[in-house]
């Protein structure tokens, strides 16, 4: 189980240079992150590593998606958006 602090740290990576791109990630970080997997977190720690233009082109389906991992978190940021 994650902590506080751990959370707390999650969520100051999850805020980028664009709303948009925080909405999603946080959204995720807020609904899934407790129940994940250790795969899924390791996958969404990974994925926060990653540069805005290329995270933005990604959820958007302007570029594909260079992993697996990575692909099935993006659906579930897209599949929260459309809701």
């Amino acid at each position: 189980m994650a902590d506080a602090a751990q959370l707390g740290r999650l969520r100051w990576r999850c805020r980028r240079g664009m709303r948009e791109l925080d909405v999603l990630l946080g959204g995720w970080l807020d609904a899934h992150w407790l129940s994940a997997s250790a795969s899924q977190r390791a996958a969404f720690a990974e994925l926060l590593e990653q540069q805005d233009p290329d995270l933005w082109a990604w959820c958007t389906g302007r570029s594909p998606v260079p992993r697996r991992d990575w692909q099935a978190l993006i659906d579930d940021f897209r599949a929260r958006a459309a809701h």
